[in-house]
């Protein structure tokens, strides 16, 4: 009998992406923001007791829980590449072509050969409504026209709510995170779909990334 390969999307727990925000299929929202790094080791120890301290207290005004995680990735230096490819084309001194093709190759091999790894910074802001909009089954919802448009109006404002709740909820983390001296930025729709695509395709970005160096 032969092995069946179930899709990616079975294992994927997200329902949909719209409006800056994660949609599960079990009903949750999740808001994902990215937020600036700080070298703490290079921080004195009276700086660093009291990043400490501030984030002891942030944790303690939240009356829900938060996710931190960090993304590792190889940098994709093909674009950048592309544009020495450009420079070079554009440049009329026969010497400097040389010297920006010498160039491009050398970073191509160091590439390569070294890897280029950038690190970002997530957390993950959640709601998680409570109750389930009933639904009009059976076949008199066929004809229960009315009660059908209420219950997509009563379930748009659900929705609306829930985004209020989830936003109100990022914006205390941000606001939180600022006073500690962290920039962070809620993630956008395209973000977001490029954020899942490397977390769940990683092998296909890095072999990507590979392909162009060793052209």
């Amino acid at each position: 009998m032969p092995e069946v390969t179930l899709p990616t999307q079975k294992f994927v727990e997200v329902a949909d992406i719209k409006n800056g925000a994660v949609y599960l299929k079990k009903g949750g929202l999740r808001k994902v923001l990215i937020v600036g790094g700080v070298n703490f080791d290079l921080k004195s120890e009276a700086e660093q007791n009291l990043i400490l301290q501030s984030f002891q207290n942030f944790m303690n005004t939240l009356d829900f829980g938060v996710q931190f995680f960090i993304h590792s990735r190889k940098i994709n230096v093909s674009e950048y590449l592309e544009h020495l490819k450009t420079r070079k084309e554009e440049e009329p001194n026969e010497l400097l072509k040389i010297q920006i093709e010498d160039y491009a190759e050398f970073i191509r091999v160091f590439v390569a050969e070294n890897p280029i790894i950038s690190k970002s910074f997530f957390v993950v802001v959640p709601y998680d409504p409570v109750g389930i909009t009933a639904q009009v089954k059976g076949v008199l919802g066929l004809f229960q026209k009315k009660p059908a448009q209420k219950e997509v109006l009563a379930k748009e404002e659900q929705e609306r709510k829930n985004m209020e709740e989830l936003n109100s909820r990022a914006d205390q983390v941000m606001n939180g995170l600022e006073q500690m001296g962290l920039r962070a930025t809620a993630l956008e729709d395209e973000e977001l779909v490029e954020l899942f695509y490397n977390l769940y395709n990683p092998q296909l970005v890095e072999k990507k990334g590979l392909e162009i160096a060793k052209q």
